[in-house]
């Protein structure tokens, strides 16, 4: 595996282990530009970014390395000027640069068309469909054939790495791709919401919601980020009018379905629930076998059926996890020249499969669905008997004695000294409700995916 391999390689292991907004902003315009003796040089733009990845990725970074090639020893970081100078950020940025301006990394996963933010590598081609996103991609299709006159909104949403992100750019490239002449715009919440932010302190509001009513297409990802922010929320609800009304389509995504959005006006949530409301749940083994074969088949890869079966088998939660097995996969057949046996490959993903059970404490079930309900830890630990604060407290309790098996005195306590029977009756109040409210049982299974996530 040569240096430029091997660093590939690493890109493709860490993109899986940080965030994308991280990987695109430390990980740009590096590579190896040396590896001697087992010391690898690696060249980064900037002093900020060298200081970076020395202090907060180096051991990531070098466990990698060393995984891919165990002859690495050492790495070391070195600034690289490039000719390119960078970009002068103007004072008073126009607001079509506000929702267009963040330059892309090179790589094959970030490469995006600059007047639609969309990645070309998310196509209908590529989307696995199964039992667990059926009814999201139908409507997504639908939606191509005619956009604006049908599902409008489209709300998808579920868990992390379930494949949100490339359903809704997908439908993104093939409207882009059947009616050329359509303006179609992706974002993500967080810059739908600095563009508005922005535009207020510039004064250049009205400039940008210009450049929203010119749209034919608006696909937002991770919707649920703009909860609790006023001024985002009020100005996101005329653009979204502004758009349903000329029967442009809107796309968006969440982790959570829109009542369980706490802190999103009320109004925003009707009209997010006034189209079309489809979630993506847990592939069953069946797909995770026909993802694991067509991924494969795209990275041109040729792995026996039995290691297909035991990956499938034994990760279960997560799309992106599948990938990321099957590029530590990859890795060790670049490097060695040979396809791993089972058993090589129960090696090579022990500590992605066999990672010890996470586990949580009382705090941070309590941080937790306080912040799932954009609240402050305080709200439902005091007396409070309001019922926004109510509901959220009996769920702590619920999850408290469910996860930890804590005794009601100790939950009790742990509430402001309340008495044990207090916490019997929110564990069978909410135990009762669960039997008969669906949408219950879903927020009580997102609280817990972020309680245990990283």
């Amino acid at each position: 595996m040569d240096k430029n391999e091997l660093w590939q390689a690493l890109l493709a292991q860490i993109q899986f282990n940080i965030s994308k907004a991280n990987f695109a902003t430390w990980f740009r315009n590096t590579g190896i530009v040396s590896k001697e003796d087992g010391s690898i040089m690696v060249s980064v733009p900037n002093n900020f970014s060298k200081e970076w990845l020395e202090n907060k990725y180096n051991k990531l970074i070098f466990k990698i390395l060393r995984s891919l090639d165990d002859g690495v020893k050492e790495v070391k970081y070195n600034v690289t000027h490039t000719e390119t100078k960078p970009r002068e950020i103007p004072p008073n940025p126009a607001p079509d640069d506000i929702y267009n301006n963040s330059s892309q990394m090179e790589f094959t996963e970030l490469k995006v068309n600059k007047e639609t933010n969309l990645n070309p590598r998310y196509t209908f081609n590529n989307f696995i469909v199964g039992p667990f996103n059926e009814l999201p991609q139908a409507a997504a299709l639908a939606i191509v054939r005619a956009p604006g006159s049908i599902y409008n909104p489209l709300f998808v949403y579920g868990g992390v790495g379930l494949g949100k992100t490339h359903l809704i750019q997908a439908i993104g490239n093939e409207i882009a791709k059947k009616f050329p002449e359509k303006k179609i715009k992706y974002l993500s919440s967080e810059k739908l919401t600095s563009g508005i932010v922005s535009s207020i302190q510039n004064h250049s509001i009205d400039k940008l919601k210009l450049l929203y009513k010119d749209l034919d297409v608006l696909i937002v990802d991770d919707i649920q980020f703009i909860a609790g922010k006023e001024k985002t929320q009020e100005e996101f609800f005329h653009i979204f009018n502004g758009l349903y009304e000329r029967n442009k389509q809107i796309i968006l995504s969440s982790d959570r379905p829109p009542k369980a959005i706490a802190s999103l006006q009320e109004r925003l949530k009707s009209r997010f629930e006034g189209g079309m409301i489809a979630d993506i749940s847990l592939p069953e083994l069946e797909t995770r076998i026909a993802i694991l074969k067509i991924k494969s088949q795209e990275k041109k890869l040729n792995f026996p059926d039995e290691i297909i079966e035991y990956v499938a088998q034994n990760i279960q939660r997560n799309v992106r996890e599948l990938e990321g097995a099957l590029n530590r996969l990859s890795a060790y057949q670049t490097l060695n020249n040979r396809i791993p046996d089972i058993e090589t490959a129960k090696i090579l993903l022990k500590n992605v499969i066999f990672s010890p059970k996470k586990t949580t404490n009382p705090e941070n079930i309590i941080r937790t669905v306080a912040c799932f309900y954009d609240l402050k830890d305080n709200d439902i630990l005091n007396v409070s008997r309001r019922k926004e604060i109510v509901k959220p407290r009996q769920i702590a309790m619920f999850i408290l004695r469910e996860e930890l098996k804590s005794s009601f005195p100790f939950i009790g306590r742990k509430f402001g000294g309340k008495d044990h029977t207090t916490a019997i009756h929110a564990h069978n109040k909410i135990a009762k409700e669960l039997e008969k409210d669906e949408n219950l049982a879903e927020e009580i299974n997102l609280i817990k995916e972020q309680i245990y996530s990283i």
